[in-house]
């Protein structure tokens, strides 16, 4: 029976996130894949003191774009530790 309250609850904040940081579906969809609860994004918004701080919705982008060319460097490795691997064992 708790579970329906938090998730109404997780559900209003998530609605109330949207629209402090101004974000459309997909921006929200983007945070639940990187795994940000709507307390982290509102947390984020920048303030008139933080100039330098990105609005939520690039920042999210931001760290969408990091963990993909993370990821992409991170198989490049395994694929070239792989093929030194190969030409070790054919060498042999």
């Amino acid at each position: 029976m708790n579970g329906g309250v938090r998730k109404a609850y997780s559900e209003q904040m998530g609605q109330d996130a949207k629209k402090k940081c101004r974000l459309n579906n997909e921006d929200i969809e983007l945070a639940k894949r990187l795994g940000l609860n709507p307390r982290s994004l509102v947390k984020n918004i920048p303030n008139k003191s933080e100039p330098w701080k990105a609005p939520v919705s690039v920042w999210l982008h931001e760290i969408d774009e990091k963990r993909r060319k993370k990821t992409e460097q991170k198989q490049k490795r395994r694929a070239k530790a792989a093929a030194a691997r190969n030409e070790d064992s054919d060498t042999k």
